[in-house]
């Protein structure tokens, strides 16, 4: 059977209502930190870190930080995946990037590894001096995406979560200590029977107001 990434868009929705009885299968888990590990970054800066909540106490950690209206959502869902990426863009982790890209077999010569670590360089400095942290939130927001299609196509449900306080769930989860700061946040599971959103129509703009050809 050939996939159909239309008839895949159309079928997916935000989930309002999880199924608490029901926990996504390891495998299908492992395959999904597979799709945000592997999701595209401007000159793979990679600047993220996933914290996947998938214990009882763990979505209790976080629930404060969450408005009301999200707290049943990420607690009855399966897991709750949190996007932080890094307060600041340490030569440390340029020096990381570039080994694995290295050991990956990147680069064909020296040339191409040095071109690399100056590109990436120049972009990390352009953007420290404007926005570094819409920068890297940017990158979390298309891993995000990548997430949510990557879960449709494994028939699990999932809703963003914009809904929450930065500072508090920084907190919750140390992640100042850790130099990192929270973005978006992705509950993932299946929906209820009693999911008011599952059986409504999908309602876009039509192609000609938001498509313009040149």
């Amino acid at each position: 059977m050939s996939f159909d990434p239309a008839a895949l868009s159309a079928q997916r929705y935000t989930t309002k209502v999880y199924d608490p009885s029901r926990q996504i299968p390891e495998a299908q888990l492992q395959q999904l930190l597979t799709v945000l590990r592997n999701s595209p970054s401007s000159v793979n800066s990679q600047p993220w870190h996933f914290f996947v909540i998938g214990s009882e106490a763990g979505k209790k950690t976080i629930e404060p930080a969450l408005t009301e209206l999200n707290r049943p959502r990420a607690g009855n869902a399966s897991h709750v995946v949190v996007f932080t990426v890094r307060t600041d863009f340490t030569d440390a982790h340029l020096v990381r990037l570039l080994e694995q890209e290295s050991r990956d077999g990147r680069f064909v010569n020296e040339d191409a590894r040095k071109a690399q670590d100056a590109g990436r360089r120049f972009f990390v400095e352009y953007n420290r001096q404007r926005d570094l942290l819409g920068w890297e939130s940017r990158q979390a927001y298309i891993a995000l995406g990548t997430l949510l299609f990557g879960a449709a196509s494994l028939g699990i449900d999932a809703t963003p979560i914009e809904g929450f306080d930065r500072a508090a769930l920084d907190a919750a989860l140390g992640l100042e200590q850790k130099g990192l700061t929270s973005v978006v946040l992705a509950a993932l599971g299946y929906r209820s029977a009693d999911d008011f959103n599952a059986p409504l129509p999908k309602s876009r703009l039509p192609q000609e107001e938001v498509v313009t050809f040149l």
